[in-house]
Parts: C-alpha cells; sequence; structure tokens
C-alpha cells in the first residue's frame, strides 16, 4: 500500500464527527526524513515558535487563547477534565516561560510548528502502524502501550473517550493527549505520519486554518530534511444521519 492509499484509507468514526463536526485533522506522511539530535536547524524553529508563542499568551492565560479554550469544551464533551488532562499544545504552551523541551530533530520540528500556531500536533512513526488509523470513541477494552516505571505496560482507555487507533489497538489517547509506547517518533525514525487537530474559533474557519497547518509543518520539516516526501491530506468527519446532532 502506497502512502498516499494509507492516507486515503483514514477515517473519523461518525460518533466523533457528531460531537465535533467542525473538526479537521491535517495527515501528514513524510519518508526520508533525516532522524538525529536536536541541532541548530531544530533549535532555530524552536526559538521562533517559543518567541512567538510569548507574544500570543502576552500577560494572558493560556487556557483563555481561543483555540486551547476551544479544545477544552471538546475535552469536556466526551467527559475528559482539560485541567488534568490537557491537549498536547496547551501542554507545551504552558512550558514556553520555561524554555520548550528539545527532544530530536523529527520532535522539534513539529512540536514548534504546534506552538506557533497554537495546536495540537503529533508525530509517529509511519512503519509502527499495522492498519489504517481511525479517529473513535472507545468501548473501553482496546488496548494501549504506555510505560510505567520504565516498562511497557498496557492500559485501556475510558468508555466513550476519542481515541485514535489501527488495527493492533489505541495509538493516542484523549484525541491528542498521550501518545501510545509502540508508534513513538525516536532519533533513528525516518518515516513518519504527524496529525494536526484544528477546530473553528470563529464559524467557519478551521479548514482555512487547517491549511495553514499543513504548509508550516510541511515547511518545518523540508528545514530539517530537505530531501523527504511528503503526502498529506486534510481528514473532514461526515455525520451519518442518525448521529446527527448527538452529543
Amino acid at each position: 500500500m502506497t502512502t498516499t492509499d494509507w492516507l486515503e484509507s483514514a477515517r473519523i468514526s461518525p460518533e466523533v464527527a457528531a460531537l465535533r463536526p467542525d473538526y479537521r485533522c491535517v495527515l501528514l506522511t513524510a519518508t526520508g526524513l533525516r532522524a538525529g539530535p536536536s541541532d541548530e536547524v531544530s533549535e532555530a524553529l524552536l526559538v521562533e515558535a517559543e518567541q512567538r508563542a510569548t507574544e500570543a499568551i502576552g500577560d494572558g492565560k493560556v487556557e483563555d487563547l481561543p483555540h486551547m479554550a476551544a479544545w477544552r469544551e471538546a475535552f469536556r464533551a466526551f467527559g475528559a477534565k482539560p485541567q488534568r488532562t490537557r491537549n498536547s499544545a496547551e501542554a507545551l504552551l504552558r512550558r514556553v516561560p520555561d524554555g520548550l523541551p528539545r527532544i530530536n530533530r523529527l520532535a522539534d520540528a513539529y512540536n514548534a510548528v504546534s506552538v506557533r500556531l497554537q495546536v495540537p500536533l503529533g508525530g509517529e512513526n509511519l512503519r509502527a502502524y499495522s492498519g489504517p488509523m481511525h479517529l473513535v470513541r472507545a468501548t473501553g477494552e482496546e488496548d494501549f502501550a504506555t510505560l510505567a516505571s520504565g516498562a511497557e505496560v498496557i492500559e485501556h482507555p475510558e468508555p466513550g473517550e476519542v481515541v485514535w487507533r489501527d488495527d493492533e489497538g489505541v495509538t493516542c489517547r484523549r484525541w491528542n493527549w498521550r501518545q501510545c509506547h509502540r508508534t513513538r517518533l525516536t532519533e533513528e525514525t525516518t518515516d513518519a505520519v504527524f496529525i494536526g487537530d484544528v477546530l473553528d474559533v470563529e464559524p467557519g474557519d478551521a479548514m482555512e486554518r487547517a491549511e495553514e497547518v499543513r504548509a508550516a509543518l510541511t515547511a518545518a520539516l523540508h528545514e530539517i530534511s530537505p530531501d523527504a516526501e511528503i503526502t498529506s491530506r486534510i481528514l473532514t468527519p461526515t455525520p451519518s444521519p442518525d448521529t446527527a446532532g448527538a452529543v
């Protein structure tokens, strides 16, 4: 299966679509990436992102930024407590005053875009996936591989929780809160998939901002890996007639 075919197989379940019909998902695969530890290129991306975020936050609170407020509302809609389990962008933005983490070239690149545009954005090892990726509301029986005290353990999501999953199990819990250990990016990863999560701030503006995220992420990845081959799509939910309007 080509990366284009794999991207086209991604789906948002009708139950998630009914929960947030304004949701737009930026899916981007990049192959032939130049992995490795953080360097001067990824450092420059992070420094710019820190400066932009500092200006955006000003004297206010991270949770009051419009897109962060929208994501807090989305988390509450499926039963999560956003003050305890923050979306990935809010968690990063809260670290800006002390400096963002420097992890590796790939993580630094997508974290920089996440913070600069104030959008949850994750990156995972494309070759670790088993089958297509689906965004669903969990039954509570799915496996989620994570680390505890340095050892891999299996946890399970809460019933009704919004999760990304493949044929093997959950790859990310609570929409964009915590990624699994199995599909993590490392300094050896050369083929990756990136997931950007966008909601409306003003009615109907999510698609425009999703395009902005796609362009910014493509540019950042080409900064660290000029020869990478990139394929992308913007996934739009379509509620089924029997779930439209459901909560």
